[in-house]
């Protein structure tokens, strides 16, 4: 008899293997600061649960925890882009209150999922890990309003108004960051943060370049970017500091209402309505500021479209191709690997315009 336990490689070596070391064992579970010094493939078992978690990504406060039982469940940062589905609601030309619900995982049709609290149209939006949020937008008889509302991605149903922005705003840039959601312009400069981990009113951040209204938004790990506005500018700001925006590039074309949307690495300007409506779909880098380049086209001329990003695709819901004509109830999306035009892959419940964004879960 060998006696070999573990690691014994030879039938006869009579070696005596170290104990494999076993999963951590706690009340509670893995966060993405909790740095395991095993790296990827370290276990946790949650005592009070049952769930069991294994380290898939071992990135320093940044870890990314898989619960092997359900993979909805894993512990991982946050990001901007959704894995599940894209929403467009509100809206005007027909009117509608609609929250309308499309798949990432297969082109197909929207389904109806709920209602905004109140008939909105030219808001903006923001998303976190289980909300979307609708901000400011004009209410009938059509004037700017400063609420903010907001609905679960889990269960739907009719919006609830929880709090604020510091002022009215119509059409304003909306951006997303971990624990926070943003809006940018919509009739002066401000900028305003709120949190999306409590109710509660936005306050103040600071304030952009100049008035934008519209523009298009888009949301990098650490900062929002407000592209367009009747202007060709792209400006930043910091979402870690309490600083002013700054431009960090040009359009390839001056843009008016037009809809924004965020892959990891770059923001999208898709659309442009009013003078000089067009349909180019632009390009422009997080990582370096730069100018934007003009990468495909929109099925036809959209204005008034709402902007949700996946993963792998940019989508652009609703619309109009010109000022004060039809809606159209399109659903298109563009690649984010590959430069090109849009492709329809779908159609909402409800033709729509005078969107002002989307979110996405």
């Amino acid at each position: 008899m060998s006696g070999s336990v573990g690691t014994n490689s030879g039938r006869r070596s009579g070696s005596v293997g170290a104990a494999a070391s076993g999963p951590t064992v706690s009340s509670s579970d893995p966060a993405i600061d909790t740095n395991p010094s095993g790296g990827v493939g370290t276990q946790w078992a949650n005592s009070s649960t049952g769930d069991f978690y294994v380290c898939t990504d071992a990135t320093t406060d940044g870890n990314v925890w898989t619960n092997v039982d359900n993979a909805q469940d894993s512990i991982q940062p946050w990001a901007f882009q959704g894995t599940n589905y894209g929403y467009a609601f509100g809206g005007t030309y027909p009117t509608t209150q609609n929250i309308q619900q499309f798949a990432f995982a297969s082109d197909g049709n929207a389904t109806d999922f709920g209602d905004s609290f109140a008939h909105k149209r030219n808001y903006s939006s923001a998303s976190s890990a289980t909300h979307g949020y609708q901000l400011g937008g004009k209410v009938p008889p059509w004037a700017d309003s400063d609420t903010i509302y907001k609905f679960a991605f889990a269960t739907g149903g009719t919006m609830a108004d929880i709090a604020n922005l510091t002022t009215s705003v119509s059409r304003s840039s909306g951006h997303s960051s971990t624990d926070y959601g943003w809006s940018g312009g919509g009739g002066g400069n401000v900028i305003d943060r709120f949190a999306t981990t409590s109710d509660a009113n936005a306050t103040d951040w600071h304030d952009l370049t100049g008035s934008k209204h519209p523009s298009g938004g888009s949301s990098s790990a650490d900062h929002g970017y407000v592209s367009g506005g009747a202007v060709n500018v792209i400006e930043r700001f910091s979402f870690s500091s309490q600083i002013a925006s700054a431009d960090v590039g040009d359009l390839a074309v001056v843009v008016n209402q037009s809809c924004g949307n965020s892959s990891v690495t770059h923001g999208y300007t898709c659309g442009n309505g009013e003078s000089g409506a067009s349909n180019q779909i632009q390009k422009y880098a997080f990582a370096s500021s730069g100018n934007a380049s003009d990468i495909g086209n929109l099925l036809a001329t959209h204005w008034g479209s709402g902007g949700q990003s996946s993963t792998t695709f940019g989508y652009i819901t609703a619309g109009s191709p010109n000022n004060g004509g039809a809606s159209v109830d399109i659903i298109q999306k563009q690649s984010f690997s590959s430069d090109g035009d849009s492709t329809d892959v779908g159609n909402l419940v409800d033709a729509n315009n005078y969107t002002g964004g989307g979110c996405q879960y």
